[in-house]
């Protein structure tokens, strides 16, 4: 049975938004990859795993070697609905702001 991941689960995981963020400007290895935490590499490779099943990760086979880039496409899905709530805690915060610059302190 080959269940879809949850693309909201994947990213809730602080190691796999870590990944995210090493592959968003250039493609890696898994070893290169790993090298940038302390777990063992099957733990790593099992994060890689799962970003891929739920596509945020495409690899590319070059040689022997296999590289993990970031999927555009449904990053920008996960985006367009967190766009909303930013919207709304940026007037919320705005708004907030708005009354701080008119607030005055008792004395």
């Amino acid at each position: 049975m080959n269940l879809r991941r949850d693309v909201f689960q994947a990213i809730a995981d602080p190691t796999r938004r870590a990944i995210l963020l090493l592959v968003a400007t250039q493609s890696m290895t898994a070893g290169a990859i790993a090298a940038n935490f302390d777990t063992a590499r099957p733990t790593v490779s099992k994060h890689l795993q799962i970003l891929t099943e739920c596509e945020l990760l495409g690899q590319e086979q070059n040689g022997r070697e296999i590289h993990y880039h970031i999927n555009a496409k449904n990053m920008k899905e996960v985006a367009d609905f967190i766009e909303p709530f930013r919207k709304m805690w940026d007037d919320r915060f705005n708004k907030l702001e708005d009354i701080m610059k008119n607030y005055i302190p008792k004395k």
